[in-house]
């Protein structure tokens, strides 16, 4: 088996771990198994084996990402590539609009055009006051902050759930301090509705907690783009 072979295989296989652990979201084996996978991938991938991945042309891929709908990011070579989590969440939802029929060339085009819609209605300047030339500090907390109120507005428990994985997963890697991690866990063991009051409340409490966010991600990125746009 070739390495691009390889790399498409683990992707494949860290597809089919996701879909386990939300039918079974407090088995830590498998998300011990998936995050090796993941790093064996490493953090970023390229954009051919995403257009693999998704089942798109190469053509459509940059056309894409040239409109700002996928992320990317430079690697040393200063190659574009596509962070591995938006490939995975990308390569879900292509799945999902052709198991209700899309065509295959258009598989994306419905996800991409609701992002866009997402995008347009978004209005950052109701989600927080900016003041005249804040501070760097004062200007990440509001940017952190309308983030949140954004994910609120939308939030279902799917994606609760998802933030709940990362959670996990970032305990298993000991990358959160374990009090941020419980004080976490209480937060999205709450109602639908409790949540988005936590998300989006202004307190010293939840500024701390937002700093090591298991939500990031969960915007679109013309979404999220329009808010670092808005906030400055």
């Amino acid at each position: 088996m070739g390495v691009v072979d390889r790399e498409g295989q683990r992707l494949e296989d860290i597809l089919r771990l996701r879909r386990a652990e939300r039918r079974l979201p407090a088995d830590e084996d498998l998300i011990a198994v998936r995050l090796r996978l993941e790093s064996e991938v490493g953090p970023t991938v390229t954009r051919a084996a995403v257009a693999r991945l998704l089942g798109v042309s190469h053509t459509a891929l940059r056309r894409w990402i040239a409109r700002g709908d996928l992320p990317v990011v430079l690697d040393t070579d200063g190659k574009q590539r596509i962070p591995l989590p938006a490939a995975l969440d990308w390569a879900e939802r292509t799945r999902a609009g052709r198991e209700i029929g899309a065509r295959r060339s258009h598989v994306l085009e419905p996800a991409v055009l609701e992002d866009r819609r997402s995008a347009e209605r978004l209005r950052a300047d109701q989600l927080v006051e900016v003041p005249d030339q804040p501070e760097s500090h004062e200007r990440a907390a509001l940017r952190s902050l309308a983030y949140h109120r954004a994910v609120a507005k939308q939030l279902r428990r799917p994606v609760i759930d998802q933030a709940r994985s990362q959670l996990r997963a970032w305990v298993l890697q000991g990358k959160i301090d374990e009090r941020y991690a419980d004080a976490w866990e209480e937060v999205l063991r709450g109602r639908v509705s409790d949540v988005r009051l936590a998300l989006g409340e202004d307190s010293q409490r939840m500024r701390d907690l937002r700093q090591n966010s298991p939500f990031a991600g969960s915007l679109p990125e013309q979404s999220r783009l329009k808010i670092l746009q808005a906030v400055r």
